[in-house]
């Protein structure tokens, strides 16, 4: 008895003692919001990353703030992101609680799971799917997939961005389900981009917070005035039904009867008795196979718009990596990855496309699963902390000049690539982005095979004058052009689809 009454007034000093020393330290600076609102009326609606950029000339680079009674940490610098979400990967690796998550259909993305025994699942197959030894057998797909990019571009250039589109989806479908999309309005592709589209309306973390403060908004009528979030979660919830299960279904029986070629569902149900529970391993292989599609899409497409936009506004760029492409190459056969260590300067333009306007520039919201003191600041359990990928790609002393598009700053002053890979933008510690291999992969076969075949330049007016391209930025989740107006040109004026169906044959 007597030892237990120790033990309790032990513990009571040791709660008091905490509850002191917290109270003595304070939360990182902010702004100061209002009350219930938070800062809600401080952000830039369609652009948070650029309020938390412009906060930071004051605040440092970890921020506070709150939106409804939810506590936010911000981090604006690449050193405090790793510092915290790779080297205390303890405390910072969960996602916030979303009770939503059913309602809009998004239940099954493996992104936004809380840190648990089905997230390691859930990885591990990622992992085994996407690690760098696995992502060599895709290079095919992506090498074929780009040239019929190529293919639908000069029988259509004027419909760029669509064929762009179908690249992006139809090399991870094809990778993902052994899935061969039409070139023209394929049923499965559109559904999809339906599901894509709307699913990223309701995931922006402005509409989370919103729909976390008043769940209420998710139990209105449909028909009830101003009643929109309830309209797009049952939008979001039926489109999201039909993308993961048709083509996982037309998969799996491809899988199961031995008619597939090799893809992540395929290969995967190779493995399940290592996973233990079928039942289990199933659910998590169709959850991810959807999350993985949905993520290199999106990521993929928009980078690429990013890029095309880049080559019209930086024509020496553009014409530098030409000429690369054809001392390397020659002009009667296309590139292949075996081309890719002599074409530096095209790996170079990657990583300055990625750095230069992050198509992700929030990354999704870890989690405090504990509270953290942080040179002398208090971050709360149960705080969102957000790393400002756009404010990271901007800093002026790692990237001076940082609004100027310069591959060259990834060059040593031997002319050899430097170490760093801006891998920053696919986000930190156990959460980081498995897929950044494949997508990166995409992405330089697709860049280097359209500057061997394409000129990108800027639009004309009326009096036949070059302009620049008049355009949006796309809002929520991701950030890239919309309807980007652009002259896709072929580099020799006597090419034609016939004349390119031929090169392509001869560089097979």
């Amino acid at each position: 008895m007597i030892f237990f009454s120790a033990i309790i007034c032990l513990f009571l000093v040791v709660h008091r003692v905490r509850r002191k020393s917290s109270s003595n330290i304070s939360f990182p600076p902010g702004p100061k919001g209002l009350p219930m609102l938070g800062n809600l009326l401080d952000l830039n609606d369609s652009q948070l990353w650029v309020s938390f950029s412009q906060w930071a000339s004051t605040h440092g680079n970890v921020m506070y703030c709150k939106l409804f009674g939810q506590q936010i940490v911000v981090l604006q610098s690449h050193e405090v992101a790793k510092a915290l979400l790779e080297r205390r990967s303890s405390i910072y690796s969960d996602r916030p609680p979303i009770s939503t998550t059913e309602a809009i259909g998004s239940g099954f993305n493996s992104a936004q799971l809380r840190y648990s025994d089905e997230w390691r699942m859930h990885r591990r197959i990622f992992h085994q799917s996407f690690r760098p030894e696995a992502v060599k057998d895709y290079l095919p797909i992506q090498l074929r997939k780009a040239r019929q990019l190529l293919q639908g571009i000069i029988e259509a250039p004027e419909r760029y961005q669509d064929h762009i589109d179908l690249f992006a989806s139809s090399v991870i479908m094809s990778a993902v389900y052994d899935y061969e999309a039409k070139p023209h309005n394929d049923p499965l592709l559109l559904a999809a981009e339906k599901a894509i589209k709307v699913f990223l309306e309701v995931a922006n973390p402005q509409t989370a917070v919103i729909l976390e403060a008043f769940p209420f908004l998710l139990k209105l009528p449909s028909w009830f005035p101003g009643a929109k979030f309830k309209r797009l979660a049952i939008q979001s919830q039926k489109n999201a039904i039909a993308m993961v299960n048709i083509p996982f279904n037309y998969a799996r029986e491809r899988a199961m009867t031995a008619t597939s070629n090799q893809c992540m569902v395929s290969e995967s149900f190779k493995r399940l008795d290592a996973f233990g529970n079928a039942g289990e391993f199933e659910l998590a292989l169709k959850s991810t196979s959807a999350t993985a599609f949905i993520g290199m899409t999106r990521f993929t497409a928009s980078t690429l718009a990013v890029f095309i936009l880049a080559m019209m506004l930086y024509p020496d760029v553009q014409k530098r990596a030409q000429e690369e492409i054809e001392a390397v190459i020659g002009t009667d056969q296309l590139p292949t990855f075996e081309d890719r260590p002599s074409l530096p300067y095209v790996d170079a333009i990657l990583r300055e496309t990625l750095r230069w306007h992050p198509v992700f520039p929030l990354g999704l919201p870890h989690y405090t699963s504990d509270s953290d003191v942080y040179n002398g600041h208090y971050i709360p359990k149960g705080a969102l902390v957000m790393a400002n990928i756009g404010a990271m790609s901007q800093d002026e002393v790692k990237y001076p000049n940082p609004d100027e598009f310069k591959p060259e700053r990834f060059f040593q002053a031997d002319g050899q690539l430097n170490d760093d890979t801006v891998d920053f933008i696919f986000g930190f510690g156990r959460r980081v982005c498995v897929g950044r291999y494949f997508a990166t992969a995409s992405l330089w076969i697709s860049m280097v095979s359209l500057l061997a075949t394409f000129h990108f330049m800027r639009p004309l007016d009326n009096e036949g004058k070059e302009v620049d391209p008049v355009f949006q930025w796309s809002t929520g989740l991701s950030s890239h052009p919309v309807s980007l107006p652009c002259r896709v040109i072929p580099r020799h004026p006597e090419m034609t689809a016939h004349m390119l169906a031929d090169v392509i044959g001869l560089s097979a």
